[in-house]
Parts: structure tokens; C-alpha cells; sequence
């Protein structure tokens, strides 16, 4: 995509000052809420940079989706939240078409969805057919009724929360819907200072409620404009290939990444990049997505689920097991402005 095109859509790019303080901003803003877990703020926030979406996966009471109404509330967005349940339609998530009698004519009224920021939560409690509603709105950005299709705001982001399958009333997520979100994370419990710590802060008051925007529609455009000119080089793009073709040809796995999946990791990557001041790539920010991004879209075989071999686990043996390419760009970032075209090149 060139400057101009980028540019004309989502506004002019940012300098690598404006993005550090628009980004630090938002994260600073979110831990008021949730303490202790920087680096999964941090890649909420790369996945909303990289215009994907994002799946939190763990048990209830870790804060799921209060880091999904913190980082919804630090912008200045529109934003519906949708509260997944077995008798939720689809179309409650995407609007239906309702007959007008004055005009008498079916007019077209949006459902939830229609907004910057769409929170759902316990997606998983919703039946396949109405989670399905969603595939269009996450990959297109459209909603299409009665042969009409509306188009969604930018930037358009789901953040979904999900129990794990094991618990009860949960359905899983057919292998179309895991697909589109960019990257699965799990918060995980918190470290015994940072528990401390919120039972003096949470106790006696929910600090998400004094939560306030510290940026809005525009500054998050600018954002991804920025994101969209991090450069990766032909090398670094060899090695996602190689990473996602490594999935397919695994012996654990009975379905390999997809495609769309090399897609996400790379921008996401340029997302974690332009957050590390960097407007380059490197192989580390791919091992470092390599799990969050591919391991919630694959299949096990039988044996491996007999051996207990989770899909995270299997994708980090690969990681570890890959070559990375052996030829590493010089440290320069945002503020010197190294030209892409040097990158890679001796």
C-alpha cells in the first residue's frame, strides 16, 4: 500500500515521538485497571495497530473483560458490547431489516456490531450459527443484509472473551471464527504483589469507572498509517513463511496455519515493531507472535491430545527448532529514520 493511499485513508502518519506518547499513553491508561500485566496490554494494543482482532481465552475472575472495556474506554471510539448467550440471534450481532409502516418499506436497523470497538463477551456461550454472524463484519468489514451491504466504521476491532470449552454451557469456536481473530492471549493470574495491590485499589472502588479517553478515532488512524510504513524485509518474510509452512508439515497437527494467518503475524509484527521504536522488523518479534497468532487456529492430531501436547507447546517446539535468518539489521529506530531500503542490505 503506498504512503498516498494510506495517507488519503487513515490520515498522515505519525513521527516515531508522536507514536511513543500516543501508545505509552493508552498502556499507562489501561494498567490503571489492569495491574501487572504490561505485555499483554501491550499486544491488545499491537493487535488494534494492526487492524485484527483479538480473542482473551482463561478461566472467569482474571480480568478478561476488563482489559477489553479498559482498552475500549482509553479510546474515544464508539463502542457496544454484546453479551454472548444461547438465545442470542445473529441478527442481534449484525441488525435486520424491519418493516416501516409509514413508509412501507423494510428499513435496515444496525445491530451491535455497528461500532469502532465491539466487546464480545463469553463469545463461546452463543450458539456456531450466531458466532458465525461475525466472519463477515471481522474480514470484510462489512455487514451485508437483503442483498445490501453496509460498511463498518475505521477502525473496526472485536475484542472477544471465551472460557475455556472444558466449562459448562460453552460451545467451541468452529475453526472459520478462530481464524479471524489475529491473536488469542490468556491473562492468566496475577503475580501476589500485583494482587496485593489491587485489593487496595479495587476494594472499596472500580477504577474503570473513573477511566477516561486518552485518544480518540483520528489518533488511532494516524496510529495504524504509522504502523502500515514499519518495513520488513524479504528475509524476515521468508522466515513467517517458513514458520506457518512448518505447522502444515508437523506431525502433532492435523490442520497447519492458514494464509491469513501469515498475513496477521506480519502485521502485527510491524505493530510490536513501531511500539519497540522500531520502523523495521525483526525475526524476534515473529517468535514472539509466533504462539499468541497461530496456535489457537490449529488442530491436533488424536495422538498429540492423548499425550497432552497443546498447540501452544507444539508451535513453541517449532520456534525453537526453526533457523532464523542468521542476518540482522543495525539498531537504528524512528528517530534517525533509517532508509528501508538499507535494511538487510551489507
Amino acid at each position: 500500500m503506498t504512503t498516498q493511499h494510506t495517507t488519503g485513508e487513515l490520515g498522515a502518519p505519525m513521527s516515531g515521538e508522536e507514536l511513543r506518547a500516543a501508545t505509552h499513553r493508552i498502556v499507562a491508561n489501561i494498567e490503571r485497571v489492569i495491574e501487572g500485566k504490561t505485555a499483554t496490554v501491550r499486544l491488545a494494543l499491537a493487535v488494534l495497530l494492526a487492524e485484527g482482532h483479538l480473542l482473551i481465552e482463561d478461566v472467569p475472575g482474571v480480568g478478561k473483560t476488563k482489559l477489553a472495556k479498559a482498552l475500549a474506554r482509553s479510546i474515544d471510539c464508539t463502542v457496544r458490547r454484546i453479551q454472548f448467550t444461547p438465545d442470542l440471534l445473529p441478527s442481534d450481532v449484525t441488525g435486520v431489516s424491519v418493516y416501516n409502516q409509514e413508509t412501507r418499506d423494510f428499513e435496515f436497523k444496525p445491530g451491535a456490531v455497528f461500532a469502532n470497538l465491539v466487546v464480545g463477551d463469553e463469545i463461546n456461550r452463543a450458539s456456531p450459527k450466531t458466532q458465525s454472524a461475525l466472519l463477515e463484519c471481522m474480514e470484510e468489514r462489512q455487514v451485508t443484509s437483503d442483498g445490501v451491504t453496509y460498511p463498518l466504521q475505521t477502525p473496526f476491532m472485536v475484542i472477544a472473551t471465551q472460557n475455556p470449552i472444558e466449562m459448562e454451557g460453552t460451545y467451541p469456536l468452529p475453526e472459520a471464527q478462530r481464524d479471524r481473530f489475529t491473536a488469542r492471549i490468556a491473562m492468566g493470574y496475577p503475580e501476589p504483589g500485583a494482587e496485593l495491590a489491587m485489593l487496595d485499589h479495587h476494594g472499596g472502588h472500580d477504577p474503570l469507572e473513573d477511566l477516561t479517553a486518552v485518544a480518540d478515532a483520528i489518533t488511532v488512524r494516524r496510529l495504524i498509517a504509522t504502523v502500515r510504513q514499519v518495513h520488513v524485509a524479504d528475509p524476515v518474510k521468508q522466515y513467517a513463511v517458513n514458520l506457518v509452512t512448518a505447522t502444515r508439515e508437523a506431525p502433532d497437527l492435523r490442520l497447519g496455519a492458514s494464509p491469513r494467518s501469515t498475513l496477521q503475524m506480519l502485521r502485527t509484527a510491524r505493530a510490536v515493531a513501531a511500539l519497540e521504536g522500531r520502523d523495521f522488523v525483526l525475526p524476534d518479534d515473529l517468535q514472539a507472535l509466533a504462539v499468541p497468532v497461530m496456535a489457537h487456529r490449529l488442530i491436533p492430531t488424536a495422538e498429540a491430545q492423548l499425550a497432552r501436547r497443546t498447540t501452544d507447546a507444539i508451535v513453541a517446539d517449532l520456534v525453537h527448532r526453526l533457523p532464523v535468518p542468521t542476518d540482522r539489521p543495525r539498531q537504528q529506530r524512528f528517530d534517525s529514520r533509517p532508509s528501508a531500503s538499507d535494511i538487510w542490505r551489507r
